[in-house]
């Protein structure tokens, strides 16, 4: 099946069957207006052309049309639906708005065209996001923030995994991400989807030689803090990187957070540029085959360790107003105690025994 777009006409046209038509200018999105959009099964064998990809998903959608970065050549809203409210309803008018054509295929198509995905009814043909060279990340040096914290990712290749790390990054002000060029997974819809669009938003940075570019950020004065599972055998009894745990780190100063490949962790060549090295004791013993943690939940419990020092971060009186202030929260719960923070300085076998 061959699409013709007819560029400054309200109209797409498929073998002489009309297929989209646009909503007037005064039309609200949802209701009569969505039941009066041409049904369009579009041919089995239909795939994105030129370079194009389907995002899937409601909030990787919303978010992509309202950051504008990608270009948007058509909507795909599951046929069937009487009406839209809420974020459907917004994802109908801002596509309205910028004049991009939607289609209305049942969901047996839909479900074939993102690959039995969870779509829950919305996707876009859109153009891909790729990673910016890092050197468009700025020169941000540390007189500027004593607290900045930039995200360097090794080799992540599971696309779940790395869209629910962009997720925790996102969510808890990790200022930038860098990735390594070589064996990473590419910024696929299945990563937005992951990162619950979160993709959309953010800028992702990646880099051929990661070595030297943490090396380089060591001479500007920032810490270079790799992560490990629990010290073991992928520490090489010889390394003179301190290791401590996360609960002692002290975020004083510019830093980057490396972390390693699901499998294999950090390379020797990237740990050997590491001037600091992080890990999450267990409160229990462990069975062999238990003793690490998925990549994305160590991100997460990094993650929040680190930024909740952050100045600004709700300080313990006003975590507990917000509890009060929400109706679900439960009468009985109760912060958490949370170890003091001893400095880099206290680093030593013996206290991070005591730790855990």
């Amino acid at each position: 099946m061959r699409l013709l777009a007819l560029f400054g006409s309200a109209t797409w046209c498929c073998s002489g069957r009309l297929l989209v038509r646009h909503f007037s200018q005064a039309a609200r999105p949802g209701g009569e207006e969505l039941s009066r959009l041409p049904f369009d099964d579009l041919a089995p064998g239909w795939r994105s052309a030129g370079g194009l990809e389907l995002l899937f998903g409601l909030s990787p959608c919303l978010l992509a049309l309202r950051a504008a970065r990608r270009r948007v050549t058509r909507l795909l809203l599951q046929a069937g639906r009487a009406g839209l409210q809420g974020e459907r309803a917004e994802l109908l008018r801002a596509a309205e708005e910028r004049g991009i054509p939607i289609l209305r295929p049942r969901r047996r198509k839909l479900d074939a065209l993102s690959r039995y995905q969870v779509h829950q009814g919305v996707c876009l043909e859109v153009s891909p996001l790729r990673p910016r060279p890092w050197t468009e990340a700025g020169e941000a040096r540390p007189g500027d923030d004593p607290q900045q914290l930039w995200l360097v990712l090794e080799g992540l290749q599971d696309p779940r995994n790395l869209g629910a790390v962009l997720r925790s990054a996102h969510f808890l002000g990790v200022d930038k991400v860098i990735t390594s060029r070589r064996n990473s997974c590419p910024l696929t819809p299945v990563v937005s989807k992951a990162s619950a669009g979160a993709l959309e938003v953010m800028d992702v940075f990646s880099t051929d030689d990661l070595t030297g570019f943490m090396q380089a950020k060591a001479l500007q004065g920032w810490l270079v803090a790799g992560t490990v599972g629990c010290p073991g055998p992928e520490i090489p009894h010889s390394s003179e990187i301190p290791v401590i745990s996360c609960l002692e780190f002290l975020w004083d100063r510019p830093t980057l957070l490396v972390l390693g490949n699901e499998g294999s962790g950090l390379s020797r060549e990237v740990q050997a540029s590491c001037q600091l090295l992080l890990t999450i004791l267990p409160r229990r013993q462990l069975p062999p085959g238990l003793e690490s943690l998925n990549v994305s939940v160590a991100a997460g419990i990094l993650l929040h360790s680190i930024c909740s020092q952050r100045k600004g971060f709700p300080a313990e009186g006003e975590r507990e107003q917000l509890l009060q202030d929400t109706p679900e929260s439960s009468a009985t719960f109760k912060e958490p105690r949370v170890a003091q923070h001893p400095g880099l300085s206290s680093g030593s076998e013996t206290e991070r025994q005591n730790v855990g």
